[in-house]
């Protein structure tokens, strides 16, 4: 069974592919003391990094009525943290399960932005005509004039 192994400054894990929901469900223990056998001198040696282990458990497929028994994997906390999903199919899915081990990530909604609306809002101060030019067409030395003669 394929196992890719990964580490940063705060973590370490290994990812477990099965062929199957079911292949992962029935071997996911022996994969995963297997791997933290074959790697525990290295894990031992990790510092504080040794609490931040992760075993990782995927499978291509996965039906809908065994994806809670599957995640349910997650729950246990003996030898290392997990992380066990099926139905893995894309990139997105990839994502959507290795959230836990990413950075925080602000993703801001973006709606209609109705910038020169806004602009103009902000920036009464200024006579119309010099927000109107800087909002146009008006190259930025000609704005700056403007600004400059006019009172």
């Amino acid at each position: 069974m394929p196992v890719i192994c990964f580490e940063n400054a705060s973590v370490a894990g290994f990812v477990h592919l099965f062929s199957s929901a079911q292949d992962l469900l029935a071997r996911w223990e022996q994969a995963q003391s297997a791997t933290l056998n074959r790697h525990s001198v290295s894990l031992r040696s990790a510092g504080a990094k040794a609490w931040n282990i992760y075993s990782i458990f995927f499978a291509e497929d996965g039906a809908p009525e065994i994806a809670r028994q599957i995640e349910r994997i997650d729950e246990d906390f003996s030898l290392a943290r997990k992380i066990a999903r099926g139905d893995i199919r894309s990139a997105d899915d990839l994502r959507a399960a290795l959230l836990p081990l990413l950075p925080i990530q602000a993703q801001p909604m973006l709606g209609e932005s109705r910038y020169s609306e806004r602009l103009r809002s902000r920036l009464k101060e200024l006579p119309p005509a010099v927000v109107e030019a800087f909002i146009g067409p008006a190259s930025a030395p000609d704005v700056a004039h403007m600004l400059e003669t006019d009172p």
